[in-house]
């Protein structure tokens, strides 16, 4: 790991004494919005599939590298401290390949195994309810979703999806009778009920809701698209528009 250990030389020569003055201001707290963008930026090179995942994935790297050097100087943990802990954490909770050698089980049974190993480690003793655990900075439809997969491993979970459907149905109609109402924070409510329900249908659906919503806004962006390159959208009247919106949707 030659190149590995060069990064982080390279990292404490930048936040050291006659280093880069950026680089040395940096805090925990300042990095936060470099460590959202560059791990979106990881997440749209995935998905483009190109080169550019390597560059990106070093982006990622470095933030962690920068924010363990960050810690140790204020005397927390190092950067080796964080490999250590990391280490140790996949082969305990893998001992069906690090100890008892059992290559029979299934990918949902190493999860259940996973889930029981964890509940065994110090951090999770601090737990009191069975939803402690959620990142505070999980986007919402991911947060829904975990917390309800959560709150199903304990058995609190609907049936079947009919009632899944019915909930959906009697949220909608909520929200209804808050717009008849105009009542504006019963609104926000409701529409955060019906928005809850749809990922719960999305679960049952076995289907993740933030991968389904992204999809209908690409799905907007290459439409829109069209039409704004087939009419001036300044002058073009709302019917002119639809016709070539409804091209695009035969088209894409």
């Amino acid at each position: 790991m030659k190149e590995f250990d060069r990064l982080v030389e390279i990292i404490k020569r930048l936040r050291g004494e006659g280093g880069c003055p950026w680089d040395r201001e940096q805090t925990l707290e300042t990095l936060k919005p470099c460590l959202m963008e560059e791990t979106c930026e990881v997440l749209e090179a995935m998905d483009e599939g190109g080169e550019e995942l390597k560059g990106e994935l070093g982006d990622l790297l470095m933030n962690v590298v920068f924010q363990a050097d960050i810690c140790e100087d204020e005397g927390k943990f190092s950067i080796e401290d964080v490999a250590r802990g990391i280490n140790e954490k996949m082969i305990r909770r893998h001992p069906h390949v690090f100890k008892e050698k059992d290559n029979s089980l299934t990918s949902d049974e190493v999860l259940v195994n996973w889930e029981e190993i964890k509940k065994t480690e110090k951090i999770h003793e601090k737990r009191e309810s069975a939803l402690d655990g959620v990142p505070i900075y999980l986007p919402p439809l991911a947060k829904a979703e975990k917390i309800q997969k959560k709150a199903a491993k304990v058995g609190f979970d609907w049936d079947n999806i009919e009632d899944v459907m019915a909930k959906v149905e009697e949220e909608l109609g909520e929200l209804k009778q808050a717009i008849s109402n105009n009542d504006q924070e019963n609104m926000k409510e409701e529409l955060g009920d019906l928005l809850f329900s749809i990922v719960n249908l999305s679960r049952f659906l076995n289907v993740n809701s933030t991968d389904a919503l992204e999809k209908t806004i690409k799905k907007f962006d290459t439409r829109f698209r069209y039409v704004e390159k087939n009419c001036d959208l300044t002058t073009s009247s709302l019917d002119t528009m639809e016709k070539f919106w409804n091209e695009a949707k035969n088209k894409h």
